[in-house]
């Protein structure tokens, strides 16, 4: 905005804004202050016309527009931001490729909860979480993607390497979202669809099933690899040598895609978490997982058959040798991920993570919704297997 330092003209324009409202006066009055001079402003019982010629009445008349502008902004700031303040300063879309279980349900109030419990910022203040039935056909729209900053994609009991309908639509959009640059998590199913999507080979594991708890080994010089060049800086400035994490899977990535790296690995799965840059991350464990939901799958993978009575046994017997999985270290360093390294990426304590026991939370996580095109989400029962 510009004034002039004439001193007629600012006599003018404050008679203008006296008339108008007391608001504008003190503007103007304070103006003419900092130009170093106090207006004589006296306020007649008629406007002065005559003084008011054509170019000094277009003049004032365009300035009380742009001074109406910048005191509405100045003496409104709440009102004016309001529809930027009520929009969340981060959004992520989670893609479900499974459905709630019966114990999920009650404890936790499905899986929805215990995703966003474990990668959410916790206040979930400013942060929207939406869900996406993907295993149901539920899928974001295309026009909506460039709003989201991340995606999760979970386990699910189904083959990343399957060719079911769905499966091929989440690979194409997992495709789609790394062409645009945006942040994808993949946990275990979703580690080896990622995987697939991206240029890699996914199969079944050649040991077999492992379920329970594992201690995961870090590669070595990975850190020296990250501070010689771009790619991932979400890992922050320190790595444990290894850290335990709940295992439940039957498959495994094959092979990497081109320029993915591995970022660890366990005495049965040579790939337990890579990156491809700073967008895409995959992890086979479950960092969402706490024992007892471990617990329960593994009950249920035994009484279908899934897995042999001795291997439920074996995995009940990790959890209690291992002290349970190091949750909080694996769920810090994916909320890192999503986070582009916001909060300085993973911080590495000396001490173990306390690990969360049986009995968990039950109850809703707020700061998201879980819909089906518009419409109240049907749970249905599934094999209890996951990838």
């Amino acid at each position: 905005m510009c004034f002039s330092s004439d001193r007629d003209s600012i006599d003018r324009l404050s008679w203008s804004l006296a008339c108008l409202s007391p608001l504008y006066y003190s503007y103007a009055h304070s103006r003419s202050r900092h130009l170093k001079y106090e207006p004589q402003i006296v306020l007649p019982s008629k406007p002065p016309l005559q003084a008011l010629d054509a170019a000094h009445y277009y003049y004032c008349t365009t300035t009380l527009l742009q001074l109406l502008s910048v005191c509405v902004r100045v003496c409104f700031p709440a009102n004016i931001s309001m529809t930027a303040a009520a929009r969340p300063a981060r959004r992520y879309a989670l893609l479900l490729a499974l459905w709630d279980s019966d114990y999920a349900r009650k404890v936790y109030g499905g899986y929805y909860n215990v995703f966003v419990s474990a990668f959410g910022s916790g206040s979930g203040a400013g942060e929207r979480w939406d869900c996406f039935r993907v295993i149901a056909g539920e899928f974001p729209a295309a026009d909506d993607l460039a709003t989201y900053d991340g995606f999760v994609v979970s386990g699910s009991p189904h083959d990343a390497h399957g060719e079911e309908p769905w499966v091929r639509r989440l690979v194409a959009l997992v495709q789609t979202l790394h062409a645009m640059g945006k942040r994808v998590l993949g946990i275990c199913f979703g580690h080896q669809l990622l995987c697939r999507a991206l240029g890699g080979r996914v199969g079944r594991a050649r040991g077999g099933w492992d379920v329970g708890v594992r201690m995961v080994n870090f590669a070595p010089g990975l850190l020296q690899a990250q501070a010689q060049g771009p790619g991932l800086g979400f890992l922050g400035g320190g790595l444990p040598r290894s850290a335990s994490l709940i295992e439940v899977h039957q498959d495994e990535v094959w092979e990497l895609p081109p320029g993915a790296t591995v970022l660890a690995s366990s005495e049965k799965t040579r790939v337990e978490a890579f990156a491809v840059g700073e967008t895409a991350l995959g992890v086979q464990g479950h960092p969402e997982y706490t024992a007892d939901i471990l617990l329960n799958l593994v009950d249920r993978l035994t009484a279908q058959g899934d897995i042999e009575g001795r291997a439920g046994e074996e995995a009940q017997r990790s959890v209690a040798e291992t002290g349970g999985p190091d949750s909080k270290f694996w769920r810090a360093l994916c909320r890192s991920f999503l986070r582009g390294g916001g909060g300085g990426g993973v911080v590495v304590s000396s001490t173990r993570p306390v690990t969360e026991v049986a009995g968990g939370r039950a109850g809703a996580v707020a700061g998201g919704s879980c819909f089906a095109g518009g419409a109240p989400m049907v749970q249905l029962a599934c094999r209890a297997g996951i990838n």
